[in-house]
């Protein structure tokens, strides 16, 4: 999960840079947004990444309930 809050908050910082400079602010302000964008996103993004495991743990667990318990296979005794 770190590496997806990590993941988030570089490209939050990207994006906020982005909008900053294309915005024409100077360099403090574009920074400071930046920070405040990477933060949200990693925020966000550790947010998601929660409610997605959970699904995906839930999903494993249904599939492990409704399968099957394997067929045992009855060999019949040759008559002799």
């Amino acid at each position: 999960m770190k590496a997806l809050m990590i993941l988030g908050a570089v490209i939050g910082f990207l994006i906020g840079c982005g909008f900053g400079l294309a915005s024409q602010s100077p360099w403090p302000t574009a920074l400071w947004r930046a920070c405040a964008a990477a933060l949200m996103a990693a925020v966000l993004t550790r947010w998601w990444s929660r409610i997605w495991l959970q699904g995906l743990r839930e999903s494993l667990a249904q599939r492990h309930m409704v399968r099957p318990a394997p067929a045992i296979l009855n060999k019949a005794k040759p008559k002799s």
